[in-house]
């Protein structure tokens, strides 16, 4: 049987899923919602740190721009994903597989932003095993 996905607070369950393309091992990250993929907006309105496109499992602009686009998709929050940006690029993007697909659910984002607020980089880091799928 399969399960559904349900709405949490009056907002649509999402996961963020993540790829390298095999044609040129760029990095590809969609949001996946009941409904379907959208390709996540990079937010470059926000802050330019990677024009070329989303990176993960390191530290550098490319992982910037994805914990920034994440953040913002996930919490609704523009404010919230430019002030916390930097510090779950360090907890949680930089740690994500390089070379394998991964998926992370909004839920975990939420929970994660919250964390890194209340707690420091430290707890959400170590929380990121738990929270990564």
């Amino acid at each position: 049987m399969r399960r559904r996905r349900v709405t949490i607070g009056g907002r649509p369950a999402v996961a963020y899923r993540g790829a390298r393309l095999a044609d040129d091992n760029s990095a590809h990250v969609v949001a996946v919602t009941a409904t379907g993929e959208r390709v996540l907006d990079p937010r470059l309105d926000l802050f330019n740190h990677s024009p070329d496109g989303f990176g993960y499992g390191y530290s550098g602009s490319g992982p910037a721009q994805l914990a920034l686009a994440i953040l913002a998709d996930a919490t609704g929050s523009d404010e919230r994903a430019i002030r916390l940006h930097q510090a779950f690029k360090e907890a949680v993007i930089a740690r994500l597989p390089q070379f394998e697909p991964w998926r992370l659910d909004a839920d975990a984002v939420r929970a994660l932003a919250t964390m890194l607020e209340e707690q420091g980089g430290q707890a959400a880091a170590d929380a990121v095993v738990r929270l990564i799928t």
